[in-house]
């Protein structure tokens, strides 16, 4: 029987658009190896915010990043990043975290620190048998993966993501997320020249993991 193509796919999307779930359901689905970068931000943030560095381009910032060792950590299907040593946990979804988060995300210091290391997680699934993997984020078909074999860019209305951020008990505002995400000048976000859009407003998540995966079938063994 003919192996499946290793399939590289590339999610962005605004916060609570549907990425994280829509990502783990076709790395289930398709044994892909789950890759969410957004927990890469909070989790540096959070470390940034352990040693009193602020979100500011300086001398600190850089020494700072320096100092984090980064690996991969992998539970299941899920690709998780290590900090020297330290697996990230509820604390990187604290109120503080979700408060600064998106100011050190368009730090280009920051952006540039982790780019190589998203990168690399392409070699990660391959030396753990995944079919490939799928990454979100918001910057992931633009920047870190423009020759993705699937490029998505999900979309909901602000209302229907603050009601689902609200499910998960967390308060920050979605539309100032959206525009320092959206403005920032490092790897904005921003909907890829040639990406699928799909707006989950009035999907179900069945309903998008399933309209997903029917293109992502024929790719396998194209």
């Amino acid at each position: 029987m003919t192996q499946p193509k290793f399939l590289i796919i590339a999610i962005d999307g605004g916060a609570a658009a549907g990425k994280s779930s829509t990502s783990r359901g076709l790395s289930e689905r398709f044994h892909l190896m789950h890759v969410d970068t957004g927990s890469f931000y909070r989790a540096t943030t959070l470390k940034l915010l352990e040693a009193g560095i602020a979100p500011t381009t300086d001398y600190a910032l850089v020494a700072g990043l320096q100092s984090l060792q980064l690996d991969t950590a992998i539970s299941g299907n899920n690709a998780s990043i290590t900090i020297n040593g330290w697996v990230p946990d509820e604390s990187i979804r604290s109120q503080k975290v979700n408060d600064n988060v998106s100011h050190y995300a368009a730090l280009p210091e920051l952006r540039a620190f982790l780019l190589d290391y998203q990168r690399s997680q392409v070699q990660v699934a391959r030396d753990n048998g995944f079919n490939g993997l799928v990454m979100e984020g918001r910057d992931i078909g633009s920047v870190i993966f423009p020759d993705a074999n699937l490029r998505l860019f999900l979309h909901a209305d602000p209302e229907k993501r603050a009601m689902r951020r609200a499910k998960e008990g967390i308060t920050d505002s979605i539309e100032k997320r959206d525009r320092i995400d959206s403005t920032r000048k490092a790897a904005p976000l921003q909907y890829p020249d040639g990406a699928i859009f799909l707006d989950t407003s009035e999907l179900s998540l069945e309903e998008v993991i399933e309209n997903v995966s029917k293109i992502v079938e024929p790719l396998r063994f194209a």
